[in-house]
């Protein structure tokens, strides 16, 4: 007899089947086989919450196979996932198949790998009745709001909508957010930057910050003024300069919601597909002949705990590709808030030395992206420190009219340490407005020339709105939900219609104010953000062991039943408008009203009697109509392809030559732009061309001239190695060699 192991995904079976001999049988539940009814609450209230699960319909022939099996082994080990939702998996599994606890063992491992694989089955253990608790909890309470509160929904505003515990304070949220837009009173300021040259010669910028007292605030332009006018022929001198150096240390690594966030924001990853691909990537994909390999740890953690082989293994890579220089003196350990649960590692490749670059032909783009980035942030969460130079300068103005101070700080980084591998992202609103100011050599006391002074009237800008990595980043902040719930919470919602997407942000529909109003006025307990979060440290202290799951339902209960009579006896129907917004336009098609839709590009004008009607027009930002212009025929030039006249157009990626006869004759021309470089290769023209979405640089000598960049060349050949040539990654940043293997490019490919 063999032994029988049960996972929940095929690829996971797939993958496991490789590292287990020929005595183990590996299959899939393909996800849970019970769960409750769907037409019915399933949950007897009156009898301490007893909860009614049934075989999940169409799971009856699999779970028919899944009992041959497991009577016919010797053991069975049930490997689901090593979270709660995977323990209730375990449970359901052992108690419709009828697994006494002699015959059902429990296995965890945190990564797919032969060595982690055999290790938990050389070692198993039990199913844990805490965790299979805390979810049932979790499960039990979401089932009881949303089955309470969705009828009431319907009744009062329309069918089809749901209440859930997190997905109604996720929405308040993003509706509270734009409260606080259409609300906003802006507020004016002025600053006023001066340019100052010393000895050195070379002009540096600072900005006006007050007197020795203090700050002074210029709310108007009587303030800037005033200031200005005691500037006039004022002497300037450094009254302070001080040195120093920082050092800006590494991010740890990913946990679930920091994954999410820092795909959103480098990759333009959705968090559903973020946590698809991170899936694939710890299930396992093939290696070619290496087999099947799970690439990374759990991927549902927010843990930043690493596991000393895990660590040991970093150090010894670093060592190698990098150099001592590049490897802390003391290893770096990270410690996990105070409300995570540490049961898991952080999300970590599982084998370091598989570098993107090698596994990159056997991935997805998407894998390759996502493992990259997971695989980058982890070796430099281990790397030494970057190190800056810091100055910080004050000048002093002195004038008839009393004494001002400017100030700017400066920093010039002298050792990249763990940023030769990976720079953290941030959002718009945590961007600092200070510049960074690049200092010529000065001297304190030196005396300064004013070369000029400039004011600049400034108005304060209301909160930005929630983008996707904003949003599980206050819901993170806020401890509402868990790593397993940020993403199903924003895809119901949006999938229900209470938020949609305008470019990156989320704004809220029509249907999301008046859902939130009901819901805050009749349920304020409910989506309560600090009464949220302190359900979710219940369930945390379920699944230690520290409190009792049924307490937390009657707990729960005894709060949400009187505010659901009330609801149910006092809330009135409300009607939800459209979000349909008609213009003042007239179609000169059929002449109907127009109004305002949305597509991929953003907002445009359409006539309401499409399909019979397909006008359409332009809005600029302000929601104006765009005039189109008309096609100018471009003289000197005929089609290649049936000699008729070329057009200038416009397309969405910008203007292009086209033939007057299309769709008869499809002839187009990009309009290539000059780089303003020399090409390194041949000192043609580098001009910029563009392949789908994304711009790169070639020369214009093509095809004599095979050059190509996807980054802005300099126009200069690297003076290290003489066989690359410099590239700006980003206008800002630093020229790099091109050459992967140039000394200077210390990047491991």
């Amino acid at each position: 007899m063999s032994n029988l192991v049960i996972v929940e995904s095929p690829v996971k079976a797939n993958t496991i089947k490789g590292y287990l001999g020929t005595n183990y049988k590996v299959v899939a539940s393909k996800g849970h086989i019970r769960d409750l009814p769907k037409s019915t609450l399933g949950i007897d209230i009156e009898n301490d919450f007893e909860p009614k699960y049934i075989n999940i319909r169409g799971k009856a022939e699999l779970i028919n196979e899944l009992k041959k099996e497991a009577k016919n082994a010797t053991k069975v080990f049930l490997a689901t996932d090593p979270d709660r939702e995977g323990e209730a998996i375990s449970w359901h599994l052992a108690t419709a198949l009828g697994l006494d606890e002699k015959k059902a063992h429990r296995v965890y491992f945190n990564e797919i790998t032969k060595n982690a694989v055999r290790e938990a089955i050389q070692h198993p253990s039990s199913i844990n009745p805490d965790l299979v608790d805390a979810q049932q909890a979790r499960r039990l309470i979401d089932r009881i709001v949303g089955y309470k509160i969705s009828p009431l929904l319907w009744q009062k505003i329309k069918n089809g909508l749901s209440a859930g515990r997190v997905q109604s304070v996720a929405t308040k949220l993003v509706v509270e957010r734009e409260n606080e837009i259409k609300n906003f009173v802006s507020e004016e300021s002025w600053t006023i930057d001066a340019n100052f040259k010393g000895n050195a010669g070379k002009k540096f910028r600072l900005r006006f910050f007050g007197n020795k007292k203090g700050k002074i605030e210029l709310l108007s332009k009587e303030d800037a003024d005033k200031i200005l006018s005691a500037l006039e022929g004022a002497d300037a001198v450094v009254s302070s300069l001080k040195k120093g150096t920082k050092k800006r240390t590494p991010a740890p690594p990913f946990t679930t919601s920091q994954l999410q966030q820092e795909a959103n924001r480098k990759l333009s990853f959705q968090s559903k597909k973020t946590m698809s691909v991170a899936q694939e990537l710890y299930e396992g994909v093939s290696l070619g002949k290496g087999g099947e390999h799970g690439l990374i740890t759990y991927m549902r953690t927010d843990s930043v705990r690493v596991s000393q082989d895990a660590a040991n293994a970093a150090e010894k890579f670093i060592l190698e590709n990098f150099g001592e220089k590049y490897y802390p003196k003391t290893r770096r350990v990270y410690k996990t808030k105070s409300n995570a649960q540490d049961a898991h590692e952080a999300i970590r490749p599982s084998d370091v030395t598989l570098t993107p670059e090698l596994a990159k032909p056997y991935l997805t783009n998407d894998q390759y992206k996502l493992y990259r980035l997971i695989w980058c942030r982890f070796v430099a969460s281990q790397m030494e420190a970057a190190l800056y130079d810091t100055m910080a300068v004050e000048v002093t103005t002195t004038g008839d009219k009393g004494e001002y101070l400017f100030k700017g700080k400066g920093e010039t980084r002298k050792f990249d340490g763990f940023m030769t591998l990976y720079t953290v992202s941030s959002d718009e609103e945590d961007k600092e407005d200070e510049e960074n100011v690049i200092f010529p050599k000065l001297e304190e006391g030196e005396k300064l020339t004013v070369l000029d002074v400039t004011p600049k009237q400034n108005f304060s800008q209301p909160p930005l709105r929630y983008t996707e990595a904003t949003l599980i980043k206050v819901l993170e902040e806020k401890g509402i939900g868990r790593p397993s719930t940020y993403t199903p919470t924003i895809t119901t919602i949006l999938s229900r219609g209470y938020i949609e997407r305008q470019g990156k942000f989320f704004c809220p529909t029509e249907l999301g104010f008046v859902t939130t109003e009901i819901m805050d006025k009749y349920f304020g307990t409910i989506v309560d953000y600090r009464f949220t979060a302190g359900l979710e440290e219940s369930l945390d202290s379920v699944a230690e062991g520290k409190l009792e799951y049924k307490k937390v339902l009657h707990d729960f209960y005894d709060r949400f039943l009187p505010l659901l009579s009330k609801a149910e006896s006092e809330a009135e129907r409300v009607e939800v408008k459209g979000n349909v917004e008609e213009l003042d336009i007239l179609c000169e098609k059929c002449g109907a009203k127009m109004v305002v839709k949305k597509g991929r590009f953003g907002k445009f004008a359409a006539c309401p009697n499409y399909p019979q009607c397909k006008n359409t027009k332009q809005l600029d930002n302000l929601g104006n109509i765009v005039e189109k212009k008309p096609d100018v025929v471009v003289e000197g030039m005929t089609c290649p392809e049936c000699h008729g006249k070329v057009l200038l157009k416009k397309g969405r990626y910008g203007e292009f030559y086209a033939c007057e006869n299309y769709p008869k004759c499809k002839f187009t021309k990009q309009i290539s732009k000059e780089a303003g470089v020399a090409c390194p290769k041949c000192h043609g023209k580098v001009i910029m061309k563009r392949a789908g979405r994304k711009v790169f640089y070639g020369c214009d000598n093509y095809p004599e001239c095979d050059f190509s960049s996807w980054y802005m060349p300099t126009g200069e050949k690297c003076p290290h190695c003489e066989e690359g040539y410099m590239v700006k990654k980003k206008a800002d940043s630093d020229p790099v060699c091109s050459n992967k293997n140039c000394p200077t490019n210390k990047k491991v490919k």
